[in-house]
Order: C-alpha cells, then sequence, then structure tokens
C-alpha cells in the first residue's frame, strides 16, 4: 500500500496565517508533489458541534468559510478529496467501537484536550462529546487507512492517541488498521505561530489573528499593531529580538527576494536584526517591512477566495461530490472492522 493522507480542521471560523504555515502549506506541497495514492481533505463539523452543540448554524456557516480558504489556498479538488464529516456517518459508528479502547483516565492526560478544556472553561461540564473527540480523530484517519497526517504540534498528542488506538484494536482482533504517522512543517518556526499580541499561540478566541481573507486594509492595521519590545520607546535604544512578533513573523515569511524588493538597504534578516539590537532602527520600519511581506503572500489567496465566493454553489458541490467517494472508502474499512470484531453477523 502506498501512502494516503488525511487531514482536516474544525469549521470554528475563518482560518488564519497560523493555519497556513502550521498545515496548509504543508498540504498544498504533499498534494502537488504527488507522493501519495490517495489524499483525503475534510472539514470536521461533527467535531466543530461538540462545543457549538447550540449553535449549530454558527458551524454550518464556517463550513463554506473554511472550504472557500482550502480552495484560495491551492488545494485541488482534482487531486484530493475534499469532505464533510458528519455526510459520513460510518464515522460516528467507527468512534462508538473505539471508545472502549480508550479509558477516562487517558483521555485525562491528553495535553492537547487538557489546554482546550482550560481555554474554553469547561472545568467540571465538560460535554461528553469534546471530552472524547480525540477518539473521533482517530476514527477519522483510521477510516480511511491513513498513514501520513499533516498537523501543526499542537496536534501531535492526538495523533499518538490514534496510534495507541490502533495498536490496541490489532493486538485484540488482528492486523486491520494502520498505524498513523504526524507530519509536521519542515521549518520548527511554523511549527505555532504566535498572536499579533505575543500570546503563545495564534486563537480566534482571542482575537489575535490575521484571517487569509483579510482586506489589505485589515492586515496593515493589524501588523502596526503588533507587539514588538516594549522598552524599545525611542528609536535610538537598543531593542529585542526575542518575543518580539514582528520579528517572529519575519523569520517565518520572510524570503530570498524580499530585501531586495521591500528594504534594499539592508542585504538580509541578520542585518536588519543586529542593527534593531544596536539601536536606530524603528518598529513602524520594519512593521511596515513585514506588512509588504504578508501583503503579497496573502493578495493571490484573498483574491482567489473572492473569485470563488461569486459561486458557492459550486464549492458545495465539490464538497458533496467528495463526500460520496470519501464515504466509500470508509465503508470498506468499517466491514474491515465489524469482521474483525466478528460482529459481522449476517455475513
Amino acid at each position: 500500500m502506498g501512502n494516503i493522507i488525511l487531514t482536516g480542521d474544525r469549521p470554528t471560523g475563518r482560518l488564519h496565517i497560523g493555519h497556513y504555515v502550521g498545515s496548509l502549506k504543508n498540504r498544498v506541497r504533499m498534494q502537488n508533489e504527488g507522493d501519495y495514492d490517495k489524499m483525503f481533505v475534510f472539514i470536521a463539523d461533527a467535531q466543530a458541534l461538540t462545543d457549538n452543540f447550540d449553535n449549530p448554524e454558527k458551524v454550518r456557516e464556517n463550513i463554506k468559510e473554511v472550504a472557500l480558504d482550502y480552495l484560495a489556498v491551492g488545494l485541488d479538488p482534482n487531486k484530493c478529496t475534499m469532505f464533510i464529516q458528519s455526510m459520513i456517518p460510518e464515522l460516528t459508528e467507527l468512534t462508538f467501537y473505539y471508545m472502549n479502547l480508550v479509558t477516562v483516565a487517558r483521555l485525562h492526560r491528553n495535553p492537547t484536550v487538557k489546554a482546550e478544556i482550560e481555554q474554553k472553561g469547561f472545568e467540571e461540564s465538560i460535554p461528553a462529546g469534546f471530552f472524547t473527540y480525540p477518539v473521533s480523530q482517530a476514527a477519522d484517519i483510521t477510516g480511511f487507512k491513513a498513514n501520513l497526517v499533516p498537523v501543526g504540534d499542537d496536534q501531535l498528542p492526538m495523533i499518538e492517541q490514534a496510534r495507541e488506538i490502533v495498536r490496541k484494536f490489532n493486538n485484540i482482533y488482528g492486523e486491520t488498521l494502520v498505524e498513523p504517522e504526524a507530519v509536521l512543517p519542515s521549518d520548527e518556526k511554523c511549527y505555532r505561530l504566535v498572536g499579533i499580541d505575543g500570546n503563545a499561540k495564534m486563537s480566534k478566541s482571542l482575537g489575535n489573528c490575521i484571517y487569509l481573507s483579510d482586506s489589505e486594509e485589515e492586515i496593515k492595521k493589524k501588523i502596526f499593531s503588533m507587539y514588538t519590545d516594549p522598552n524599545h520607546i525611542k528609536i535610538e535604544d537598543p531593542g529585542k529580538i526575542e518575543g518580539n512578533v514582528v520579528f517572529t513573523y519575519l523569520d517565518v515569511f520572510c524570503k530570498e527576494d524580499s530585501f531586495e524588493k521591500f528594504l534594499p538597504e539592508y542585504k538580509n534578516l541578520d542585518e536588519l536584526k543586529a542593527h534593531y539590537q544596536k539601536g536606530g532602527l524603528g518598529d513602524m520600519k520594519i512593521k511596515k517591512f513585514l506588512n509588504s511581506i504578508i501583503q503579497e503572500e496573502l493578495r493571490p489567496i484573498r483574491e482567489r477566495r473572492e473569485e470563488l465566493a461569486k459561486d458557492i454553489d459550486a464549492v458545495y458541490d465539490i464538497l458533496r461530490k467528495g463526500s460520496i467517494e470519501a464515504r466509500k472508502e470508509v465503508v470498506r474499512t468499517l466491514n474491515e472492522v465489524k469482521r474483525a470484531m466478528k460482529i459481522n453477523y449476517f455475513e
């Protein structure tokens, strides 16, 4: 069996540049390199409902937003299968069977779940669906027998939990499921992009994101408000690079020709950093430089997105066809799972 890739996002809102550098660019690269037999990209609406159960209309709207972002960054329905999670009920059945392979204590120890429970302020009132969504994620991955899962580093505990479920299932019922591997961005700086306010993670709920769909003016406003060095008050003051969000973003987005295009008085980023640290370089100059770079990166994405948004029916048609094709894969896996578990009573 060759490589099967599966990846996706919960539709909790428009996607931002943290998603872009953390996973979306990696997905497009893998798609275009073509070193795979099948590639599936899905919108995890059932998982989004675990903490938006009282607002399904929000999830419904966000499916459209995420689909537009997928297509705008370059995911191609001719090269990958895009689908909506809830359109494949067999994934829910797999999740139910896998529940018996995971203890409550193990779910409590999942760092990603713990962090999200704290962030959302659930405390003891955790919806059972949200608490067990790592099991649902394992069903998504194994339902397609995916061996490669492009993710950001915050999702590594989820992949490890899926691997544990696969090993336990295969140990009890015989070799049936495929153990997945996480695929991280090649550049460690892209693992987790900090928010524009200096917070450890870019997050919709914290309001510190630059969205792929943001207008040119919105992007500029957000970059010009970025957290830098609070002690760098005068231009002649020495400035710190560490914890300075502008330089964090420059590390990620700066390209070989960026200086030639937008800041020719410097040869490279090292020279710019040295000047800032020595003193004599103002925050506004580096923010204007970063703005030029980000605008260049996001402009074609935004323009493609605006064009795609003119025909939403076509976008939903891609998702509908993809969901039909994707379901066929999971039906096959579910039949194998039930056969292995000896619950295929009428065969």
